[in-house]
């Protein structure tokens, strides 16, 4: 399929998913449930279906960077998640974009089992809980044991950087809105090596499409490596296993080796 007709084809989707959303919101067909105080209830195990992680933008499926592994890490087609298609990167940045996705397995900080950062934590091949109260909301993720914190009441400016954030939260109407900022600008957006720097600003966005699926929005804001701001969108969805529930991925074991080899001591 031709980059122009996996543009075509990405806008038709989204512009069919945002109409079906509104439309059944602005309906008032559906109520989401609710905490005790009133609020939208996102408690819950989610995950992303999809291939984000892969690369945000609409792109061909690719042979993968380790021959050995052959069809097993071999990179999805995708209609990709972004609003227009494509990142609106500085001349400068999408060349230092290039460059992180030929270097990536040296370079992508999953590899190395770094936290993700936000947005990608979000639609990782891994689940994350949302724990939600009135001052606070948590959500916890799978991979590396990542954690945010919400404030939903009490907001205060970053710190200092972190690879996570700091993340203040509120409602409007039935939506959650989250502003992360004070990032590290040491994370990447996926496998396909979209950056950003530490000036990074996040507005997530999270409202009920049904009681079990969520539409996830996430703009993106830093003027230092695009020319303006950008925003993904994809639905999240409950897990609904009867024992579903978050397990450990504590992957620094396994990086060890990749990471320190070359400081072990020698084997006598």
């Amino acid at each position: 399929m031709a980059e122009g007709a996996i543009r075509v084809r990405a806008a038709l989707v989204a512009l069919v998913a945002c109409c079906a959303c509104g439309a059944a919101v602005a309906g008032g067909e559906y109520e989401p449930p609710r905490t005790a105080s009133g609020q939208p209830d996102f408690n819950g195990i989610w995950q992303a279906m999809n291939e984000a992680n892969w690369g945000l933008e609409p792109r061909h499926a690719a042979p993968g960077p380790v021959l050995e592994l052959g069809a097993a890490y071999a990179e999805p087609p995708s209609l990709g998640y972004v609003a227009g298609g494509r990142i609106p990167y500085q001349d400068w940045a999408l060349k230092q974009r290039d460059e992180n996705y030929a270097r990536r397995l040296e370079l992508d900080p999953e590899i190395k089992c770094y936290l993700p950062g936000v947005p990608r934590a979000t639609y990782m091949p891994h689940p994350f809980q949302v724990i939600q109260g009135d001052e606070h909301i948590m959500l916890l993720y799978r991979y590396r044991g990542a954690v945010r914190t919400v404030n939903m009441r009490d907001h205060q400016p970053a710190p200092a950087p972190s690879w996570m954030g700091w993340s203040n939260g509120w409602f409007e109407d039935d939506t959650l809105v989250i502003e992360t900022t004070g990032f590290n600008g040491m994370t990447w957006f996926d496998r396909a090596g979209n950056f950003h720097s530490d000036e990074l600003r996040v507005i997530e966005r999270f409202t009920h499409l049904s009681d079990d699926a969520l539409q996830y929005e996430a703009t993106i804001i830093d003027p230092q490596v695009f020319t303006r701001a950008w925003t993904i969108r994809m639905p999240l969805y409950r897990r609904l296993e009867a024992n579903a529930e978050l397990l450990e991925f504590k992957c620094v074991p396994f990086v060890e080796d990749l990471i320190y080899g070359d400081l072990a001591k020698p084997e006598e």
